[in-house]
């Protein structure tokens, strides 16, 4: 396994690779790798032959009250894990090497960024389209692979891909769940094992919503307000949003249909948890 940090290091790789007939798969990541990241690893391996993970902290995605500075960054550990599951390159730039001088080129992907996530974080999903767009342009891959946890970052994604004739395919992979429902994620070390706990009432509140589409209940308001009271168990969960969108254009629903997407966010002190799933009449 090759670790590089330069931009033209990590080309080199793939245009060696390339040459030789391979299929190229990129996992973007910010780190602190975990069993939802290695989930797309062999994902990536299914599907390709040269496999590139990016670890970089993106700094222009975090807004200035968010965790930048104390997000974690297990280096060693991360590359580790990269080594164990057959990764050939980790590409891990630092901050100069992505953004070398003040950075004036942005990727905006209207209308799919305004709701869910993006009301209440500004800015996040131009920092992640950008970043995103960098990579994309600085590995080349055929297939690049994010999680369904991320849904609305997912969908942000293959939106611009698509927008901007991007040669590539996206891979969105089931979301990797904890015993209790809990969707894992890097910033569920942020929590208490008290908080872990309270947490599973997220994953309850959608299996709930799951559960009432599955008895013939569509109405969208009925089942947001449902899926809230689930929350009443645990008074240290503060809700964010409670949303059922359209799971391909993120637009709200009246009614759940085909493919819908149930989503929330939650803050369970200073840490902010969000999960989803996609649910389905048939009709």
């Amino acid at each position: 396994m090759k670790v590089v940090k330069k931009i033209q290091s990590v080309r080199r790789l793939v245009k060696a690779a390339r040459k030789r007939g391979k299929i190229i798969g990129l996992v973007p990541t910010m780190g602190a790798l975990h069993t939802g990241h290695i989930s797309l690893i062999k994902a990536a391996k299914k599907r390709c032959d040269f496999i590139v993970v990016s670890i970089f902290v993106n700094p222009t995605q975090f807004g200035p009250s968010e965790d930048f500075q104390r997000y974690p960054r297990p280096v060693k550990e991360d590359l580790a894990i990269c080594r164990k599951n057959g990764v050939d390159v980790v590409f891990m730039p630092s901050t100069e090497e992505m953004y070398p001088e003040r950075n004036m080129t942005w990727v905006d992907v209207e209308k799919i960024t305004e709701g869910l996530c993006g009301q209440f974080r500004p800015g996040h999903f131009r920092g992640v389209a950008t970043v995103c767009a960098k990579l994309f342009n600085i590995v080349g891959p055929d297939f690049v692979f994010f999680g369904q946890k991320d849904a609305q970052q997912a969908a942000v994604i293959k939106r611009m891909a698509a927008d901007l004739n991007m040669p590539l395919k996206i891979a969105v992979c089931p979301t990797v769940r904890e015993k209790s429902g809990l969707a894992i994620s890097s910033r569920n070390n942020y929590l208490s094992e008290k908080e872990k706990a309270a947490a599973a009432c997220i994953y309850k509140a959608l299996e709930k919503c799951r559960e009432m589409v599955s008895d013939g209940i569509t109405d969208a308001n009925q089942l947001k307000k449902q899926m809230k009271e689930v929350f009443y168990e645990e008074p240290s969960i503060s809700i964010e949003y409670i949303c059922i969108v359209d799971a391909d254009t993120l637009e709200p629903l009246e009614r759940v249909g085909k493919r819908a997407l149930a989503a929330i966010a939650v803050h369970i002190g200073a840490t902010r948890l969000i999960d989803n799933i996609i649910i389905d009449t048939g009709k």
